[in-house]
């Protein structure tokens, strides 16, 4: 009589223990009646009809219920929003970045020197003496 006690307290913990890890790893959007929290309360303090209950009652039965088109999910929308929001920051982004480049190329444009990579006083027939 002792082994079948025995025997049936470690099928009652190990099945607590699975139930307790189903309950806690659930989406919230899969569980019915209680709140998670009050789930695993209910569980822990009631260890044969806690089962039971999450069992018949707490666990919502088949797949949670996908979106069927891209239109339905928030998730998609959202990235979709958050895409067009980064496009139009690079595009402010490069705007400025043109401007500030036609600023600099009208504004001075000896600031960097010639543009064909000759010094001035490589070219011949210059006046000036070449430096020592």
């Amino acid at each position: 009589m002792p082994r079948i006690l025995f025997a049936l307290v470690v099928v009652l913990v190990v099945a607590t223990v699975y139930t307790v890890v189903d309950c806690a790893m659930r989406e919230n959007s899969r569980i019915r009646g209680l709140s998670k929290p009050v789930w695993l309360v209910v569980i822990l303090l009631l260890p044969v009809a806690g089962l039971v209950l999450w069992y018949t009652i707490g666990r919502a039965r088949g797949a949670a219920p996908q979106p069927r088109t891209p239109d339905d999910d928030p998730a998609f929308l959202g990235d979709l929003r958050r895409v067009s929001e980064q496009d139009e920051r690079i595009r402010r982004l490069e705007e400025e970045l043109a401007a500030l480049d036609a600023e600099t190329d009208l504004g001075h444009p000896d600031m960097f020197g010639p543009r064909d990579g000759k010094n001035s006083d490589d070219e011949p027939g210059s006046d000036s003496e070449p430096r020592r």
